[in-house]
């Protein structure tokens, strides 16, 4: 444990365990509609962009549970925890971005550019912080698990209810 994670143990326990439940949903997701799923040019794509939003919850949170290890350390893992996922999930949105006919509209393409992007973003963002000598970068974390929830919700939402439309 270093200073920045003194009495986020609980929190970061909760939020491996809450990713790793939600990314069991959308492996269930995948499965029950995976027919229907590979239908769409997009939904593949879509399906590992949700996969990869919540796996960034799980690594970071999994990075801030070892004990012991320096801050500059645990400051590069967050950093590049997020630099990863950012590049991983801007891919994705680059991919499905010309074939996405559901998303059209400006605020769907803004909310879909933000579910996307702002969790390995706020990421990032924390382990800079961390990295630049302020423990209050943590803090960083909660939004971005916020984020990153919401987005693999919204992933599932999309491959178990809206596929059925």
């Amino acid at each position: 444990m270093n200073e920045a994670t003194i009495g986020w143990d609980n929190f970061f326990v909760a939020e491996a365990g809450a990713a790793a439940a939600l990314a069991g949903l959308l492996f269930v997701a995948a499965s029950i509609n995976l027919k229907r799923i590979l239908e769409f040019p997009t939904l593949p794509t879509r399906l590992a962009e949700a996969l990869c939003v919540l796996l960034s919850v799980l690594v970071l949170s999994t990075f801030s549970l070892v004990p012991r290890q320096p801050m500059h350390a645990y400051a590069l893992e967050i950093l590049g925890t997020g630099g990863v996922f950012w590049l991983l999930q801007t891919l994705a949105l680059v991919r499905t971005r010309p074939d996405d006919k559901h998303h059209s509209g400006p605020i769907a393409m803004v909310s879909r550019i933000l579910l996307n992007q702002a969790p390995p973003i706020t990421i990032a963002v924390a382990g800079a912080r961390l990295l630049a000598g302020h423990a209050n970068g943590i803090f960083w974390l909660v939004p971005a698990t916020l984020t990153a929830f919401a987005a693999g919700l919204f992933g599932a939402w999309v491959l178990l209810i809206e596929i059925q439309r």
